[in-house]
C-alpha cells in the first residue's frame, strides 16, 4: 500500500483530494458572492447586512486557504483559476441581485451547499482515518449551521 507524507493512504487520499476541491471551487464562488454582496447592499438593512458579508467573506477567505492547504497536505493541487471554480462549483455566481433578502436567502442557500459538501467530505475523510480533515469539516460545519440558523432567524 502506497502512502503519502502524512502516511494515509494515496489511494484514497486522492478521492478526499476530488471532494476537498469541489469544496474549494464552492467556497471561492461563495466568497465572491459575498464581496458582490457587501458592495452593492442598499436599504434600511445596509449598515447591519454590509458588516455581515464583509465578516463572512473574511472567513470565507480564511476557510479557502485552509481548504486549499489541506489539499496540499494530502498530495494534491488545490484548483487556483477561476475557470476551474465554475466548472467545479454547484454554488453559482449571483449577478445583479439588488434586493437585500435575495441576498440573505442567497448566502443561506450558499451555505446549505457548503454544508452538504463539508459533510460528505467529513463522512469521507472519516472512512479513511483522516483525522485532520475530519477535524476541519467539523469545525466548519458548527459554525456554518449556527450562521444559517441566524440567517433564518433574520429573514422570518
Amino acid at each position: 500500500m502506497k502512502t503519502n507524507d502524512i502516511g494515509l493512504e494515496a489511494k484514497e487520499s486522492k478521492v478526499l483530494v476530488e471532494k476537498l476541491n469541489t469544496l474549494l471551487a464552492n467556497y471561492q464562488i461563495y466568497y465572491q458572492n459575498l464581496r458582490n454582496f457587501h458592495w452593492n447592499v442598499s436599504g434600511p438593512n445596509f449598515f447591519e447586512l454590509h458588516a455581515k458579508f464583509e465578516e463572512l467573506y473574511t472567513t470565507a477567505n480564511e476557510s479557502v486557504d485552509e481548504v486549499a492547504e489541506r489539499i496540499l497536505t494530502l498530495g494534491g493541487r488545490p484548483l487556483s483559476s477561476y475557470g476551474e471554480y465554475i466548472e467545479n462549483s454547484s454554488i453559482v455566481e449571483a449577478k445583479e441581485v439588488a434586493d437585500s433578502k435575495k441576498m440573505v436567502e442567497a448566502v443561506r442557500e450558499n451555505l446549505n451547499t457548503l454544508l452538504n459538501i463539508e459533510r460528505e467530505v467529513l463522512e469521507s475523510a472519516a472512512e479513511q482515518g483522516d483525522e485532520g480533515t475530519v477535524t476541519l469539516m467539523s469545525d466548519y460545519i458548527t459554525a456554518k449551521e449556527k450562521v444559517v440558523w441566524m440567517l433564518s432567524a433574520y429573514l422570518r
